[in-house]
């Protein structure tokens, strides 16, 4: 299917690049047992996994009914500098990326068929953890990757749906664990990089210890100027832990501080792009985010078997955006000199007053403002036992937790002129304040989420492991708009979910499992005040009403076989092979509507994601190699009719019909990636990964009516050198081949925008082009 989807020339470079070339060797679904290091290639490993977010519950993977995964800190640091994002798209099967922001900081990531994404609008379906604190926000359930402090993670856990981990994790979960000075070598390091694209990295990280005490800090800057014009970044970040631990007792505190300013150009049509391949379509798009987070967490153990763990925390996260698109409003076609919104009335501003054609006659941007600042804290506790029950191994974990929040969310519009080479907005201009409009606008939320939850695996024999699991969520949202608008409403969602499977370990080398897991996720604010073709909103600018959503409820079946063994001298292969069902009810997607830039928030029905994974790992004395392939058939259950927007394909009325059996947008049916690792000398390594990736569909194209996006092939490499104890040379080259790709595609109106590069274009088709081949390199200095 690789060779119809991407071409023969594809497959034999990746044949090459797997047989010949060389990335880092440390199996991402297993840590040794010695839990630090690099095990001799004869000894057997055993994965440690928790079985719930807070740290404390660990058990041997190999009882659980699940696929699960570890990233280590080793890993996000194969390519130089520690990056979280590259890791779990080349290291883990059933993970891919996407870029509809344009932006390498803030990508979205695919598991299993669902997202986490930064971005509003997006239907997110993974949770994501940082030390047993939730780190979807809690205004849109968005993960904003740039605000993880990738250096000082400990090691990432990666499992299915599980219902333990509470909303959101439909698809599955990631939970990382944070260094501290407990779990992380005592001394220091510093990192200093840079590249093309104007990329300079400054981090450094260091741990101390003296008896029960022990300190940790990690602080990182970032500047890129980025492949494409207005793309740049900057990123600050610091995280502290200070810890106590004693023989039956540990505590730890920790501070996280980020700061952010992303410009992502996003899409641009495919002619623009072929003229210049640096170009936006419109401009500024702009991501603003602060993060401050207070968290205290611990474990005390009252007897060998018998231990409590448990977190609270604050955190303050403040983001604006800013989006220039185009405009809903032009000049009014009855001579009047007045400007009109797209239902023929006057526009009006503040206080009603008309907005002139003070351009007479254009061309006219908008500018979409939008403000969010959000204080959230929460608790979780939980017991874990060990005790044999009946004689039989017995591993019980039981909890409950909370997490509350208040969010201010104002937005607003401006019309304003538009550059003619840039397409960027230009003001001074009009704010929008028309009857009806979704601008502008001030609401409060008030969100709190309370889940009580209890696992248990006991071992019937000392091959067979029974586990059964169950959470109750519970979430109330309410909306308060502070301009005496129709805002307001209060909404509850609650739900049950069971869980529950069997592990047998037919040898030393191969066991096999089975499970069944229930999920939800709630309607965030964003999807229920823009819910319904009356209330059509657009991203930047999304309250309008505050109609009733359903929430979602997904069910999963999977099933796999995993293991490990030694061949002689020769090394050790690790195998996971998995299949998995999820059906999703009452599914939220933004469905386009008759107004420009506009779309709404509904329940379409039902969802499935389906398919297979393998991961293969093999590591020997000097040498290792991986390998992942994923099969993601994902497709709606259920039949709808939307407007087809900038869809080329819509009917006569203007529509598309999706139909039972269409797949999903954004989802790749196929990836393969792979890499290997040479240890040439005692002090020089190469390696390198690739990464194989079928056609998708585009956003907008939920009918399947027009071609997909392409699938492409690229090929990364690294080395270092150990120059002394204390100080390493590293270097990398990415997209080695120079390949032009795209990983993310949807449709923008082109003919509502003049392209001065592209005169006369009229594919609405709009790609967003990943990076071309880029080298780097940097120092690391120990102490």
């Amino acid at each position: 299917m690789f060779e119809k989807m991407i071409g023969r020339r594809a497959m034999y470079l990746a044949s090459a690049a797997l047989c010949l070339l060389p990335v880092r060797a440390v199996s991402a679904q297993t840590v040794p047992v010695s839990g630090g290091g690099s095990a001799g290639v004869q000894s057997e490993d055993i994965t440690v996994i928790g079985t719930s977010p807070l740290p404390g519950s660990g058990i041997d993977r190999d009882r659980l009914p699940a696929a699960t995964a570890i990233v280590t800190a080793h890993d996000l640091q194969l390519t130089g500098t520690a990056d979280l994002l590259h890791a779990l798209d080349s290291r883990l099967a059933g993970v891919s990326l996407n870029s509809p922001a344009g932006n390498p900081y803030q990508p979205t990531i695919v598991m299993n068929g669902f997202q986490a994404s930064p971005l509003q609008g997006t239907s997110q379906g993974v949770a994501v953890y940082l030390d047993g604190v939730r780190f979807n926000q809690a205004f849109g359930d968005t993960v904003n990757w740039d605000l993880i402090p990738d250096l000082a993670i400990e090691r990432v856990a990666v499992e299915g749906s599980n219902p333990v981990f509470g909303l959101n994790a439909l698809g599955g979960s990631l939970n990382a664990r944070m260094k501290n000075a407990f779990n992380t070598v005592a001394g220091g390091e510093a990192d200093l990089s840079g590249g093309s694209f104007g990329r300079i990295v400054a981090q450094g990280d260091y741990a101390a210890r003296r008896g029960n005490w022990g300190f940790y800090v990690a602080g990182r800057e970032v500047h890129e100027d980025g492949w494409r014009d207005l793309q740049s970044t900057d990123i600050q970040s610091l995280y502290a832990d200070l810890g106590w631990k004693g023989q039956a007792t540990e505590v730890h505190g920790s501070l996280d501080l980020a700061n952010s300013v992303l410009n992502g150009p996003g899409t641009s049509p495919v002619e623009l792009l072929r003229a210049d391949p640096r170009a936006q379509f419109t401009a500024p798009n702009q991501m603003a985010n602060k993060f401050i987070q207070f968290a205290v967490n611990g474990r005390h153990s009252f007897t060998d078997t018998l231990s409590v763990q448990g977190q609270v925390h604050y955190d303050y996260f403040q983001q604006r955006v800013i989006n220039g698109n185009a405009p809903n409003d032009a000049p009014c076609d009855d001579g009047s000199g007045l400007m009109c919104s797209d239902d023929g009335d006057p526009s009006t501003t503040r206080g009603g007053a008309t907005i002139p054609d003070f351009l007479n006659g254009g061309p006219y941007s908008e500018l979409d403002l939008q403000t969010t600042n959000t204080n959230g804290y929460g608790v979780s506790m939980q017991e874990t036992e060990t005790r044999s029950v009946f004689g039989l191994r017995n591993h019980e974990v039981a909890g409950v937790s909370f997490d509350g929040a208040q969010t201010m969310f104002t937005g607003e519009a401006l019309l304003g002129g538009l550059t003619p080479v840039t397409r960027a907005y230009y003001g001074p201009g009009y704010v929008i304040d028309e009857p009806g409009e979704t601008v502008p606008v001030r609401v409060r939320v008030n969100d709190a989420y309370v889940g009580v939850f209890a696992t248990d695996t006991i071992d019937l024999t000392d091959r067979l492991s029974l586990t059964g699991s169950m959470r109750y969520n519970f979430a109330q949202i309410n909306l308060a708009d502070q301009n005496g608008g129709d805002l307001s409403g209060r909404h509850a969602y609650s739900a049950i979910n069971p869980g529950g499977g069997i592990s047998y370990r037919l040898t030393r080398w191969a066991t096999i499992y089975g499970g069944y897991a229930e999920a939800n996720r709630a309607p965030t604010p964003a999807e229920l005040s823009c819910a319904g073709p009356q209330n059509a909103c657009s991203l930047a600018n999304f309250f309008v009403g505050d109609p009733e959503l359903k929430q979602v409820r997904a069910h999963t079946f999977e099933a796999g076989l995993r293991g490990g063994f030694a061949i002689g001298i020769a090394g050790r292969l690790s195998y996971d092979l998995g299949l998995f069902r999820t059906d999703a009810d009452d599914d939220i997607v933004f469905i386009n509507s008759e107004t420009l830039n506009r779309a709404f928030f509904a329940n379409i029905g039902a969802t499935r994601r389906q398919g297979g994974k393998v991961h293969l790992a093999w590591q020997a004395d000097g040498w290792s190699a991986w390998l992942n392939y994923t099969h993601t058939d994902a497709t709606y259950r259920s039949g709808f009719v939307e407007d087809a927007g900038s869809n080329p394909a819509g009917d006569d009325d203007g529509d598309i019909t999706v139909r039972r059996g269409n797949r999903l947008p954004g989802i790749p049916l196929d990836k393969l990636t792979g890499g290997v690792d040479v240890r040439i000398t005692p002090i020089w390594s190469v390696g390198g990964d690739f990464d194989l990736q079928g056609g998708q569909y585009l956003y907008g194209d939920e009918a399947n009516l027009t071609p997909r996006l392409p699938g492409f092939f690229v090929l990364n490499l690294h080395t270092s050198v150990q120059v002394t104890h204390s100080l390493q040379l590293f270097g990398s080259i990415s997209n080695v081949t120079d390949r032009h790709y795209y990983t993310y595609g949807t449709f923008s109106p082109t003919n509502s925008v003049y392209l001065v590069q592209a005169p006369g274009a009229s594919n609405p088709r709009s790609y967003s082009p990943a990076a071309p081949i880029g080298g780097f390199g940097g120092v690391r200095v120990t102490f």
